[in-house]
């Protein structure tokens, strides 16, 4: 006798239908579509999650340039001040010290400023 999937299909297909909730007409209701909708979904989601560091990291930058511009240093400056005056603050941490510490970030660029040289009497 010929074997056949019984429960085991059943079993996939509520996986599947499972992960499709919530999806819009046939792509919820109609197995083959639905398959071929969560593949892309997939595919989507695999690389937005990367697209999302991305964004992230060009928004703390954008911040970065404009709170360090207001005491008086551009961004490369910055972060090639940062460097030669051996802190360790990533993009990230900047941003937030720029936005919830302000005073705490133009303490940083005190340093930076100190680091490269930079005159501080004009800011």
């Amino acid at each position: 006798m010929r074997s056949m999937k019984g429960a085991a299909r059943t079993q996939a297909k509520k996986r599947l239908f499972r992960k499709v909730k919530g999806f819009v007409g046939g792509r919820r209701k109609l197995y083959r579509t639905a398959k071929e909708t969560l593949v892309r979904a997939g595919v989507s989601a695999f690389r937005d999650r990367r697209r999302r560091r991305r964004d992230f990291r060009q928004l703390w930058i954008i911040r970065v340039n404009a709170a360090a511009r207001e005491l008086g240093l551009r961004y490369s400056q910055l972060i090639a001040g940062l460097q030669k005056a051996n802190i360790a603050l990533d993009r990230k941490t900047l941003s937030e010290m720029a936005i919830a510490d302000p005073n705490a970030f133009a303490e940083v660029v005190k340093l930076v400023k100190k680091a490269l040289g930079v005159e501080t009497a004009a800011a």
